[in-house]
Order: C-alpha cells, then structure tokens, then sequence
C-alpha cells in the first residue's frame, strides 16, 4: 500500500463565527499529485495552510507525515514540507543559487556563519538545473522576472528534501511563456521525484499540470466533488464548481475550458 502523506477528515474552519470550509475530508499518497479548485473565496488557501501545518481545524483532524495537528511540534513538522507562495517576502538582492540554500535554513537571508556542505551545494545546484534556472544561478533576486521567482521558489523549499510540496497558486502573474516553463519544470520534478506529494491551489485550469493525478473542487468552503481527475475534471462538475455552463477540452494531458454556449 503506497503510504499516506496527507488526511484531512472532516474538517471545518470558523473564523470570526463565519465558516471557512465545512465538511472537508482528503486523502493524499506518496507519489500522488492533486488540484485543489474552486471560485475566489472557496477556500482553497485556508485548505492548503491547514495541509502545510500553518493553521489548525476548527473540528475534526488533520495528519500531515503521519502527524496529527495539535500533538505534534508543527515548527518541526513544517521543516518537512514544501510550502511555496509566490507573495514571498524576501527582498534582499541575493543570487539565485544562495536563495535555493536558504531552503535549509528556513530564512529570507544566509545565516551568519553558517556554510552549506559540498553535497547540499550539489543538491541545490541540480534543483537549479532541474526547475530550469542553469543560466540565472547567479543572477539576483531582483532581476529575476515573476517566472524565475516562483521556480526559485521551488527549489527553496526541495533544498530539505520534503515528501510533501504545496503551491499556491505557482502561476500567479505569470505570462504565457513563464507558466509553460513552470509546466516543463513542474513535470521533469515529477520524472525526477516520483515519491514526492504535491498539491496545488489554482481556479484556472490551464495552469494544471499535465501529470495532475487527482483534484478536489470546493465550493463555498465545502467539498463538491474529489477523486481521481478523470472522474472529478468534468464540464458537469467544472460547471457546478463556477456557476456556469463549461465546455472542457483535454490534449496531451493539458484542460482547456470556455464558456459553453447555451442553446
């Protein structure tokens, strides 16, 4: 049995008397790569930091790693989870490569004093070469273009080798070019790591892996569908999920969706 990374069951999130998610439950194994979509305001975020350890359930559990929030150290527990936001605040002009090793310290700066080993300098740079960056691991923060940064990103939070990567929204602010690099980079990380979990937050779904194994679709804060994309990613269940009528097309593992025309 390929293990559990990630459970949720029955979850619910209240914030200021106002639920937040409702009735959420989710299984997630090694080497299984899901979608979490809905609207604006679904909750997916609020669902995503509950999976990374961030927040805690109003009611029910969540395991991460095999630990259940609230008897477990989450700081200790977050050093084994790849959470990336492309809002990250980092700000300094560091280069490429060293924002990468700053995955294991878990800062936005270089430690004092503190000096990466051969091999983790070695990891970092395959991370570099694998989510395409070779030519900008000098290049600093600043001048990389929002593309670069979110892949940069990536690599960070690879640098301590986690069983569990979240993203939040990778492709946000991204031209065309920029998400189908993310896409080329998102796909050889799977070829590379095949035992590594991801779950990824967006509302388009253009910007879904072709590789996405699974999905869950939120609406207003609650689970309407979940499973294995092919059964879940449907125009029927896209179109309960938005509100609106949509036409799905699939080709070479990529989503499309428009408006369906009414008759």
């Amino acid at each position: 049995m390929t293990p559990v990374v990630l459970r949720a069951e029955d979850v619910h999130v209240v914030r200021d008397g106002r639920p937040i998610l409702a009735e959420v439950s989710l299984t997630v194994r090694a080497g299984e790569h899901w979608a979490l979509l809905g609207a604006n305001g679904a909750g997916k975020s609020t669902l995503l930091g509950l999976l990374g350890a961030l927040v805690h359930p109003t009611r029910g559990s969540v395991e991460v790693l095999g630990h259940r929030l609230g008897r477990v150290d989450v700081r200790e527990l977050r050093a084994h989870v790849g959470h990336v936001d492309p809002r990250h605040p980092l700000t300094s002009p560091l280069r490429v490569q060293d924002v990468v090793l700053t995955g294991l310290t878990n800062s936005v700066e270089p430690l004092p004093r503190w000096r990466p080993e051969p091999e983790q300098r070695e990891r970092a740079e395959r991370l570099i070469r694998t989510l395409g960056l070779a030519e900008h691991r000098e290049a600093r923060w600043p001048t990389l273009s929002q593309g670069q940064r979110g892949r940069t990103l990536i690599a960070r939070a690879l640098m301590p080798e986690p069983r569990l990567l979240l993203l939040d929204e990778p492709a946000t602010g991204l031209d065309l070019p920029g998400r189908e690099q993310l896409m080329e980079a998102l796909g050889k990380l799977r070829r590379e790591h095949p035992r590594l979990a991801t779950v990824l937050v967006t509302h388009h779904l253009e910007e879904l892996p072709a590789h996405t194994t699974h999905a869950l679709l939120l609406r207003e804060g609650r689970p309407l569908a979940g499973g294995p994309v092919t059964g879940v990613l449907t125009a029927d269940q896209l179109g309960k999920c938005f509100d609106l009528p949509l036409a799905l097309e699939r080709h070479d593992g990529r989503w499309s969706v428009r408006t369906a025309r009414r008759a």
